[in-house]
């Protein structure tokens, strides 16, 4: 199993655009918080989020290869519902359907993340005092960050997270980083 350090100098060395490494960073705090909140492993949930797009530098024009080229990158490395769950976080391209609740809460949080950095990005006070609430409003809003789906963010009800709990427990494991 990966240590974190050497995961995070593997995505330094894939992932060189710090947008991509900045999201990466969102997506593992996500997820080791929802880790904890469902009492899973927080270090490989959080591997899965680190890792999730490590080969996307690769794959960016060819999405039906993104996350299987991670899984072959990493495939001694990590455990096998690891590797399972970064394919199918790209499930629609993959063919490999969420099925885990690891799968399901890798696909709602990296895509939550999108949805926080977005807001952050026009609100006044940035991701500080930001609300669940405010964020439902977003979403609404086919418009604000409409590359993001909103379907995969309500996912997170199939882990049994309502929405409201969900953003703000994301909202939560993303402060620290932009904040900064």
């Amino acid at each position: 199993m990966l240590e974190r350090e050497t995961a995070l100098a593997l995505l330094r060395e894939h992932c060189p655009e710090e947008n991509a490494i900045r999201h990466s960073l969102a997506s593992e705090a996500v997820l080791r918080a929802l880790a904890r909140r469902l009492n899973q492993a927080e270090e490989d949930w959080g591997l899965a989020g680190l890792l999730h797009d490590l080969d996307y530098a690769m794959t960016r024009h060819d999405p039906q290869q993104h996350g299987s080229k991670t899984a072959e990158l990493l495939n001694d490395a990590l455990r096998p519902e690891l590797l399972a769950a970064i394919v199918a976080h790209n499930g629609e391209y993959t063919g490999v359907e969420p099925s885990t609740m690891l799968d399901f809460a890798l696909r709602a949080g990296e895509t939550a993340t999108g949805l926080i950095a977005a807001a952050a990005l026009v609100r006044p006070t940035g991701i500080e005092g930001m609300q669940a609430s405010s964020l439902r409003k977003k979403m609404k809003d086919k418009a604000f960050a409409a590359s993001v789906s909103r379907e995969r963010i309500r996912e997170c009800e199939k882990i049994g997270l309502p929405l409201d709990q969900f953003l703000t427990l994301a909202i939560e494991a993303m402060t620290p980083l932009y904040t900064k």
